[in-house]
């Protein structure tokens, strides 16, 4: 559920900023509304933190280049230590980008050898200039018969680097080189010196990896400063008064005003008005909890006044997963996944949880239809897995003894079924909602479900040919239709001629979301659409390494390694967007919120 919040403002003297912002740092359960996000003071932390981050990336790279060396003392005074390898860092940026330049220059100059610049002055001195050009050998060709004093140094395919003595080529498609200031060999020898000094660079580095985590102190502590700063300067002032607001959980208002009183700050408690835009936080049951990280991953959150869907979204999204994967196979690959992470972590986590959850479901739709990684061998062999298979959803009909038609058709009407309950689901919440609200557009939702039930049969009757009652359906979409003109604009306080009108007005909007619904129902097939793919796609890279066995094992491995990392896509762009779109939609939940963050001191 979404927990009640106050609206909450603190007021003090303006002469003590630093000290209410220090206490309500210290209280710790307050969501600061319009914070600053760069202040003056806020600004110069982030500069500090970002030459410990720049610092962190260093040791970071050669951590990860798996460097070794002796380790060196931090020494006392942590902030030289941090400038003497920011200066180490910027050289070693320079010596990077000036290694670059230098291995252009030498790949330019292998076509002299090493020829000395300094030479070729000397050689100017005494009357005899040596000119240098890139040109294509059917432009030699011509110059050559006129110019005696052209040699070829370089020849590259159609292209050569020549020289002329005493004489400068224009026209002929000739680009002139320039020996620069170093010869090859001086360039060659400012590389290798260049490299032996960042090798250097990066064994210092190393000698500071076993205090990496003091980087990753310094720069939380530095981010705790930055919002620190921001609060401070969020606080607004009305003469001599300084006063700060925002939000508190309706359960933490207790504890607040006791620490509040003991720190002696003034403050006033308010209802959420109409107005305000509060955070959300969402209190998850028990075991919902798991469905959190996927939230998480999404980045979306309901807003304050929206519905929370959690434990709908967990059953749902379950479901979802193991049809769209739909293999009992691939459930047992997560299965083994989830105990290592498991014992890997000596601890189960939320995702970790989760994972269990989504890889039993899979599993269990996977022995339903009989499919163990797309083999219709393995449920032949093993006869007791039939005994396991519901005929009516099973891959494998023929195995089954059933029509593949009928079959496949009872699979869509599954799908359908799975739409038409989710999206019932949402209209029957929303009435539920808005009943003892007293809001008169509980009728509308109730026109949507009619509409949902009745479109059902329409699309059954169009998608696989299922009897249909065009009367029955004609009359109840016109009174749902009706329904939903009529009250979608009522609400509390609204007067009914007012919605009315209101709703009419609305008319052909309303005829397009009925359409809607009907193709909302009718996108749920996509379950069956994907798993299909997902079962041909493994029966296809079977058959592919069976021709060639043993090395055809390769084969299959790679190919439903493929296929599960297709179907964990097909998860987020299929089963995801089931809930978050269509089941969403019809609850109204635009997911609009943000989360409940309250100013707090940061666990170093």
């Amino acid at each position: 559920m979404i927990e009640t919040m106050k609206k909450v403002t603190v007021f003090s003297i303006k002469e003590r900023r630093e000290a209410v912002t220090e206490a309500l740092r210290a209280i710790g359960v307050m969501h600061i509304e319009s914070m600053v996000l760069k202040s003056e003071g806020a600004v110069r932390e982030e500069e500090k933190k970002a030459e410990l981050e720049k610092v962190l990336s260093e040791l970071e790279e050669v951590r990860n280049k798996k460097e070794k060396t002796a380790q060196k003392s931090l020494c006392t005074d942590f902030e030289e230590t941090n400038r003497a390898l920011l200066s180490l860092s910027d050289e070693k940026r320079a010596l990077l980008d000036e290694n670059s330049r230098l291995l252009l220059e030498k790949e330019r100059l292998e076509a002299f050898g090493n020829l000395e610049p300094s030479l070729v002055r000397e050689l100017e001195e005494e009357g005899i200039e040596l000119h240098f050009y890139s040109i294509a050998d059917k432009d030699y060709r011509t110059i050559r018969e006129s110019d005696e004093f052209t040699t070829i140094l370089l020849k590259s395919g159609k292209q050569s680097i020549i020289m002329s003595v005493n004489s400068e080529i224009h026209g002929h498609g000739a680009i002139e080189f320039s020996l620069g200031n170093m010869s090859l060999e001086s360039v060659s020898k400012k590389i290798d010196l260049n490299s032996i000094r960042l090798g250097d660079i990066r064994k210092t580095f190393s000698s500071y990896l076993p205090y990496e985590n003091e980087w990753r102190k310094r720069i939380r502590e530095r981010e705790d400063n930055i919002r620190f700063e921001n609060v401070k300067s969020s606080a607004l002032e009305d003469g001599e008064v300084l006063f700060i607001t925002g939000y508190i959980p309706e359960k933490f208002i207790s504890s607040f005003k006791d620490a509040a009183s003991s720190s002696g700050l003034a403050y006033l408690i308010d209802d959420i008005s109409d107005e305000d835009n509060p955070p959300t936080l969402v209190r998850y049951p028990g075991f919902v909890r798991i469905i959190k990280p996927v939230f998480d991953i999404l980045g979306v959150v309901p807003g304050y006044r929206e519905y929370d869907i959690s434990t709908y979204f967990l059953l749902f999204f379950s479901l979802f997963f193991a049809m769209i994967i739909g293999d009992a196979g691939y459930g047992l690959v997560f299965l083994l996944a989830a105990i290592a992470m498991h014992v890997k972590n000596k601890k189960a986590s939320d995702i970790n949880i989760l994972l269990y959850v989504l890889s039993f479901t899979t599993m269990l739709w996977g022995v339903l239809t009989g499919t163990y990684f797309g083999s219709e061998a393995i449920l032949v062999k093993f006869s007791f897995l039939q005994k396991l298979v519901v005929p009516a959803i099973t891959n494998f009909p023929e195995v089954m003894g059933v029509d593949a038609d009928w079959a496949q058709n009872m699979l869509m009407k599954f799908c359908f079924i799975l739409g038409a309950v989710q999206l019932s689901l949402a209209c029957v919440l929303n009435i539920i909602h808005k009943i003892p609200k007293k809001d008169l557009s509980w009728l509308a939702d109730l026109g949507w479900l009619i509409d949902i039930v009745l479109l059902y049969m329409l699309v059954l009757y169009l998608v696989i040919g299922a009897s249909c009652p065009f009367t029955l359906v004609i009359a109840g979409v016109a009174t749902g239709f009706v329904l939903v003109c009529c009250f979608s604009a009522q609400g509390p306080g609204i007067p009914f001629v007012k919605g009315l009108v209101s709703g009419l007005g609305g008319f052909f909007t309303t005829f397009l979301n009925t359409v809607s619904c009907m193709s909302n129902i009718m996108s749920y097939i996509r379950l069956f659409a994907v798993g299909m793919a997902s079962l041909a796609i493994a029966q296809s890279f079977n058959d592919m390494g069976a021709g060639f066995m043993p090395l055809g094992l390769l084969v299959i491995i790679l190919g439903h390694v493929l296929n599960i990392v297709m179907g964990l896509l097909s998860v987020i762009v299929h089963g995801v967007r089931l809930n978050l779109l269509e089941f969403s939609g019809q609850l109204g939940i635009e997911w609009s919120g943000y989360e409940y963050d309250p100013f707090k001191k940061v666990e170093i």
